[in-house]
């Protein structure tokens, strides 16, 4: 689906979903919610996260091929913070900044005994970082990709 937007709206759309820890479609989705006043139950939460981060990753795959190194990690990035709020969301959670997404990571891998969750979700972050910072070099990149793609893997089996 394609939305025209006017220059201002998608900027200010840009401004509140970094101000709410949410991506833009998360906010779009929300406000349609309340203007159609109807609310997200879980499942509906955990299907929009579970397509964000399948689309992310298709994205993340697509730059990789490329060679825009810096927006598919951020993609990438993107698709395992969505991975995460999908299995939040199915515990009627919502995540809304970055402290809380490690929080869960992090109970999570307790939960599970399973330390390669904090491994992968910190190449997540790995590459996070280099969308600001540009410094990991490419083959790095298509590595960390490949991780964040076993940690979304990983994830949804628990859905």
């Amino acid at each position: 689906m394609f939305i025209a937007l006017s220059r201002g709206i998608e900027e200010r759309l840009i401004e509140e979903a970094r101000k709410s820890g949410a991506s833009v479609e998360e906010l779009i989705v929300e406000i349609l919610s309340k203007a159609l006043n109807k609310p997200l139950d879980p499942e509906e939460r955990v299907e929009i996260h579970l397509k964000l981060a399948e689309k992310y990753f298709r994205e993340a795959e697509e730059l990789l091929i490329k060679k825009d190194y810096v927006q598919a990690s951020e993609k990438a990035w993107g698709a395992a913070a969505q991975i995460v709020k999908a299995l939040a969301a199915k515990e009627g959670k919502e995540l809304r900044s970055y402290a809380s997404l490690w929080e869960y990571v992090d109970e999570l891998a307790e939960k599970l005994h399973d330390i390669e969750i904090r491994h992968l979700w910190g190449r997540a972050n790995n590459l996070h970082q280099n969308f600001y910072e540009n410094w990991m070099p490419p083959r790095d990149v298509a590595i960390a990709i490949e991780d964040v793609k076993k940690f979304i893997e990983k994830l949804k089996k628990l859905l």
